[in-house]
């Protein structure tokens, strides 16, 4: 046998696995489209006014009743896209996260990146009396400048995981402690305004704005897509990385500011929607199988979670009670947290 036909039987059972989980991570793409597919129609057809299959086909394609035109259209389509685009991107900023640091609490809302939004967007609105567009402005800006206070804080001739996520979480017991110092000056009024955007949700949304956090994602996205060779290399080790070409600091720095934008432009827009970004990552790869980076799958994750939990904070607690979409999320995400750090320990791992 030849070295080259040697090297292809050697190949093969890789080969052969790698196949396998392509084709699985298909299957679940389809299938958790289809859910986002199923809650999308839910969305749009249930509400004060509820609408059956065929009016809400006639509506969307411009040929529904006025009152039609202006629920689906005004009302629940543009929360619903909302809805979509934050989902996606508190997705795939936790999974970059979590992956270029190689943790499981590497997450924007654990390591106070979106508390950074919070704290300058509640600083913004209480003491500078700023409007809805120029907060969303701070909150971006307060996102940007606790991840590069961290990332600073973390360096030590390169960013090791461990040491960036524990800095994050002082830091964000630090946003924290401003946050209440914040609250606790405030006018009742301006503070309960406050608290509801700190609880984050997706109601009062506008196609304006939809469509500028769109053209971010627009950009982001495909960057994103180009540097995720580059993450695949830096999950061997950077020294393994460095020897196939990829300037390991250099890749994980462009990542993880990617990984802050996106944290940054989702909380700028609806506020600190709590643990989507933590947990949608974990979720796709256990459904996809290890050794994947299951970038999309975590965004489908992220979508159903954000939609899902919309849904049940309008029209499916008692008392025909609606809330913020943040507390539905913030229910889901705790939990897991929870059994995330009991599971870590038990195995020697804790942080």
């Amino acid at each position: 046998m030849t070295t080259s036909a040697r090297a292809a039987v050697d190949a093969a059972p890789l080969v052969r696995a790698r196949t396998l989980r392509h084709r699985r991570e298909r299957r679940i793409v389809l299938v958790l489209a289809a859910l986002v597919l199923v809650v999308a129609a839910t969305s749009l057809m249930v509400g004060a006014y509820n609408l059956s299959v065929p009016d809400l086909l006639r509506t969307l394609v411009g040929q529904g009743s006025s009152s039609e035109n202006f629920i689906v259209f005004k009302l629940r389509l543009p929360r619903l896209t909302l809805a979509i685009l934050v989902g996606v991107a508190f997705a795939v900023s936790g999974a970059l996260f979590q992956t270029v640091l190689r943790n499981p609490l590497a997450s924007p809302d654990i390591i106070g990146v979106t508390g950074g939004a919070s704290a300058a967007a509640v600083f913004g609105m209480l003491v500078l009396g700023l409007g809805s567009v120029a907060t969303s402005f701070m909150a971006f800006a307060g996102a940007m400048v606790v991840a590069a206070a961290i990332y600073l804080l973390a360096w030590r001739g390169g960013v090791v995981g461990y040491r960036f996520v524990l800095i994050g979480v002082g830091v964000a017991f630090m946003v924290q402690g401003l946050l209440g110092y914040l609250l606790s000056r405030a006018d009742l009024r301006n503070a309960e305004d406050a608290l509801t955007w700190l609880v984050g949700s997706v109601s009062g949304a506008r196609w304006p704005e939809i469509a500028v956090l769109a053209a971010f994602l627009a950009v982001l996205l495909p960057a994103i897509g180009v540097l995720a060779g580059r993450m695949r290399m830096l999950q061997l080790g950077d020294d393994t990385a460095s020897s196939l070409g990829v300037r390991a600091e250099r890749s994980r720095l462009a990542l993880l500011v990617a990984a802050v934008a996106l944290a940054a432009l989702a909380t700028a827009f609806v506020g600190p929607l709590a643990f989507i970004a933590f947990v949608s990552a974990p979720i796709a790869r256990r459904l996809v199988g290890t050794g994947s980076l299951a970038l999309f799958p975590a965004a489908l994750i992220g979508v159903l979670i954000t939609t899902v939990a919309d849904f049940t904070a309008q029209h499916l607690l008692p008392g025909a009670l609606e809330l913020p979409a943040g507390i539905i999320t913030g229910a889901i995400g705790a939990p897991y947290l929870l059994w995330l750090l009991a599971t870590q320990n038990r195995i020697g791992k804790g942080a």
